[in-house]
């Protein structure tokens, strides 16, 4: 028995040599019960389920281990633990009440139903040991059982234990329950991980010098600029000479580096230039002045920018000389009260034929000055003027002639075309002039 018991322990000891996982040195608090075991063994694991109180503590061994605890792969545990109890001394009475010191040594493995090295992990334990008990006697064992470990970060481990511990002489030393609850600390720290240096980096090749290696050059045999990856850049535009159609005048990048164009040479670029193919100016985004009757005088020139007309009429139509004739010849024909502004009736038909003009030309407008001669005070002349140009204004507006198209004033006495000396002379000053223009 003693032979085998040695072999079984150099077996595991030999395995704990081989490990290669956390290595740990714990204490733990135990209590071993030996009247239960014994109590199934006289009589029927059901009897002593009902009837005997196997679970207090006063009826167990109290006492305590030290272990050493290691780790033999992801699922497999190795201890060697010494336990120190004060069991019954089994030599003097079948159940004896006086106490006994007892050392025991036993070896252990552990399996993990999960890998060890998770937080929480439950294992199955088999091993051999022995103890003495009473006059110095080894009486060896067997410890079969379930455990649960508890793993704070690889350092420090929390054991709960619960063992049936089969005698290998029961006549001697009865078959026992185990109970024990410890904690083992790490006896290294938290393993660092490995660090692979990085390769050293590959040789670094710039054919052109230019300070850009030759990897990312997309002209390596060119200097040129980091910005431009190692491309020149002769006009200094920021568009590498490989794409520049224009590598020696700036330019932008929407026209391939060569400069806006500008088609119709009229100072203004194309991408400004509303007319980029007629010359314009700036007022006017590049076009041209606008001419919007299309008459040849420019909207800028033309006094009737909306009728078309003639370049020596300033862009104004020119009027005939037949009308022109009409209304002068109507004007000569006004007559007044004298010393008044009521219009005689004798001057209704020549006012007529200038009504007619004005509404078949809807656009002419028509101009009426009033003058007197030199008789009466200036004062008096310049309103009796005006008065008269205004009654001959009226008679248009009563005819449908709109009023905006109508202008009268008076001269008095300032414009005369005679001499004032004479009857003559003083007829004629006494006068109203009708111009049509547009």
């Amino acid at each position: 028995m003693k032979k085998s018991f040695l072999f079984v322990s150099l077996l595991i000891l030999g395995l704990a040599a081989q490990a290669q996982k956390k290595s740990a040195l714990g204490f733990s608090f135990n209590f071993t019960d030996f009247s239960t075991p014994t109590a199934i063994s006289n009589t029927s694991l059901s009897d002593v389920l009902k009837d005997y109180p196997w679970y207090k503590v006063k009826n167990m061994a109290a006492g305590f281990s030290a272990y050493y605890w290691h780790g033999l792969g992801k699922k497999l545990d190795f201890s060697v633990r010494y336990n120190g109890a004060f069991n019954p001394d089994f030599s003097t009475a079948e159940t004896p009440e006086s106490k006994d010191y007892s050392n025991e040594l036993e070896a252990s493995l552990h399996a993990f139903l999960l890998r060890s090295d998770r937080f929480f992990s439950p294992f199955l334990t088999a091993g051999i040991g022995a103890g003495n008990y009473y006059k110095s006697k080894i009486q060896p064992y067997a410890p079969l059982g379930v455990g649960f470990q508890f793993n704070l970060k690889q350092e420090t481990f929390i054991f709960l234990q619960a063992n049936y511990r089969v005698s290998f002489d029961r006549e001697k030393v009865p078959n026992s329950l185990f109970y024990s609850i410890g904690v083992a600390q790490s006896l290294r720290g938290p393993r660092e991980p490995k660090v692979i240096p990085p390769p050293p980096p590959p040789p670094v090749v710039d054919r052109d010098n230019d300070g850009v290696p030759d990897s990312i050059d997309a002209c390596p045999d060119t200097p040129g600029l980091a910005a431009l990856q190692g491309c020149p850049d002769r006009d200094k535009d920021g568009i590498a000479d490989k794409d520049d159609k224009c590598p020696d005048v700036a330019g932008v990048a929407k026209y391939n580096g060569c400069p806006i164009p500008d088609t119709d040479g009229d100072g203004i670029n194309d991408d400004e230039d509303k007319c980029p193919t007629q010359p314009g100016v700036a007022r006017y985004q590049g076009c041209p002045v606008p001419d919007s009757d299309n008459d040849g005088v420019n909207d800028e020139e033309d006094a009737c920018p909306t009728i078309p007309g003639t370049a020596a009429n300033k862009g104004c139509p020119e009027i005939k000389e037949e009308v022109k004739k009409k209304v002068d010849y109507a004007a000569t024909r006004i007559l007044f009260a004298t010393g008044s502004y009521k219009l005689l009736a004798s001057s209704n038909k020549g006012l007529n034929e200038v009504a007619k003009i004005l509404e078949e030309n809807p656009d002419m407008k028509l101009y009426i000055d009033g003058h007197t001669d030199n008789t009466g005070t200036p004062a008096i002349n310049e309103k009796l003027s005006n008065d008269r140009a205004n009654a001959v204004k009226q008679y248009f507006i009563s005819k449908g002639i709109a009023e905006s198209r109508l202008f009268a004033a008076g001269h008095g006495q300032d414009e005369p075309i005679a001499d004032n000396k004479t009857a003559a002379g003083r007829q004629k000053n006494r006068r109203v002039v009708m111009k049509l223009a547009y």
